[in-house]
């Protein structure tokens, strides 16, 4: 029975995990053992035994058995035989009842980090089927410097790496941002990270302690609420407004210790911070002794009037870290950001960014800041903005017939998505299934909302839809809206 039991185990290993044969024996002994098959202190028929019945090697044999006798599965008595260890625990115990096992594995941060802003339902995603369009990107020149630097690569390159990113990279980074971003910089406040998120963790981890208060705007950027959740954060939400941000009097009464804001081109709404709302935000911050966390995540793609300076531009008493990355242009999977930090916080950023997240990737950063130096970025950027630029007009203009007192554009001027508002009586979450039965997944806006409950409208990303689906999908889109219009006005 155990010979049947094991070559039934060893054929299923070997189709789905191409496994070597001594491992396949040692996996179907183990699961034998471990699923009360055999029990404590029974006597294993012996090498020659199973090498006969298995049909197998006697090395394969005994390599499988010796290996599950380091483990301590198995115990062997010189004259005697081999043996299940009385250690092994009995079946019973590990198979308990489902309700037993349900809801024990997740703490309370845990399961609402799990339940609670699911990217896969907020995550901007084509409105049409299909994948990212990533056409503009050269990968025939990118793997040529991948495979140049990995080729070229010295040791150091391979370990972890102590002072905040390769230095070209970070070079590259200081002159891009200093002369596109009016972002006042040294070299040295530049660290490279693994993106976004993980900028915004360090963040939380270093410049705040745990119930400390983080201000976000409302309605909000998932992946913050994700980030500061993580981090032990208490929220508190702030409206936003045709202006970006608005704190009130009583958001001040619950001072911050963080701000998070998008303010060229707010996350998800569009709003573009104005220069007094900015100016406030600065002295908020001041005041408080808060930090401000600017996330510039698109501002690379901007399609009309003039270019939105940062909010670090115009920081004086150094509150403010810049964050940003290179997913949009290059491509997500790229998975590198960068963070500016003033220069008093440089020497502790450094040591708690190794310390924590031991960086590396050093041959990718090094690829990356040729890629740079040698223009590719540059043009790669200009692509890509040309074909966004034509996907934008696309949308819009088939936005065009349903647009009107009840529904208007917000965020078109930048980046890789726009927002349809509508009125607060419409069920936009409704309107967002109706679409998404056609196939074509956009986001309601009230999904991303904190607090507040009159935001409505369709959040609609054109980044990685290819133009002729937009021409096709758009006025699909328009009609839905129009549909949905019309049911709210009152009957004639």
């Amino acid at each position: 029975m155990l010979s049947e039991y094991l070559l039934t185990e060893i054929a299923r290993l070997g189709m789905q995990n191409k496994l070597p044969l001594h491992r396949q024996l040692y996996e179907a002994l183990r699961r034998a053992l471990l699923d009360g098959k055999l029990s404590a202190g029974q006597r294993l028929p012996s090498s020659r035994e199973l090498t006969q019945d298995l049909g197998l090697s006697r090395n394969t044999v005994v390599a499988a058995l010796n290996q599950l006798g380091v483990e301590g599965y198995l115990v062997s008595h010189i004259g005697s035989g081999t043996f299940v260890n009385d250690s092994v625990p009995k079946a019973a115990a590990r198979h308990r009842p489902a309700q037993e096992r349900q809801g024990a594995t997740l703490s309370r941060r845990g399961h609402a980090l799990a339940t609670t802003f699911c990217a896969t339902q907020l995550e901007i995603q084509p409105f049409t089927p299909g994948i990212a369009d990533f056409s503009a990107f050269p990968v025939a020149l990118w793997q040529r410097l991948q495979n140049k630097h990995w080729r070229m690569t010295y040791p150091d390159m391979l370990d972890y790496n102590y002072s905040g990113g390769y230095g070209p990279l970070r070079r590259a980074v200081a002159d891009y941002l200093r002369v596109f971003r009016s972002v006042p910089l040294e070299v040295d406040q530049v660290i490279i990270t693994s993106g976004t998120q993980q900028s915004m963790e360090l963040c939380a981890q270093l410049l705040a302690d745990h119930l400390d208060t983080v201000w976000l705007e409302d309605p909000a950027y998932w992946g913050a609420v994700k980030a500061f959740m993580a981090t032990g954060l208490r929220l508190h939400s702030v409206p936003v407004d045709q202006e970006g941000i608005a704190p009130q009097a009583e958001d001040e009464a619950k001072p911050p210790r963080l701000i998070y804001v998008t303010p060229s081109h707010q996350y998800p709404t569009g709003a573009v911070m104005s220069l007094a709302r900015r100016h406030q935000i600065l002295s908020i911050a001041r005041r408080h002794k808060a930090w401000v966390l600017e996330d510039d995540y698109d501002s690379e793609f901007r399609f009309s009037g003039p270019p939105i300076s940062s909010l670090a531009g115009l920081d004086t008493d150094q509150r403010v870290l810049y964050m940003g990355s290179f997913s949009k242009v290059l491509y997500p999977g790229l998975k590198l950001g960068y963070l500016v930090v003033p220069k008093v916080l440089v020497p502790s950023f450094k040591q708690a960014h190794y310390d924590l997240n031991r960086p590396g990737q050093m041959p990718l950063q090094a690829a990356l800041a040729e890629f740079i130096e040698m223009g590719h970025f540059a043009s790669a950027l200009r692509r890509a903005r040309q074909g966004y630029a034509e996907r934008r007009q696309c949308l819009l203009a088939a936005l065009q017939p349903c647009l009107g007192q009840h529904a208007q554009i917000s965020g078109a001027e930048q980046g890789l998505h726009l927002c349809v508002r509508l009125p607060h009586a419409l069920d936009d979450k409704a309107l967002a299934q109706r679409l998404g039965e056609l196939g074509l997944t956009v986001r309601a806006l009230s999904a991303y909302c904190l607090q507040r409950s009159d935001a409505k409208g369709l959040v609609i990303g054109y980044g990685y839809a290819p133009l002729n689906d937009i021409e096709h999908h758009g006025p699909l889109v328009a009609k839905a809206i129009a549909g949905a219009l019309a049911c709210l006005a009152p009957k004639a």
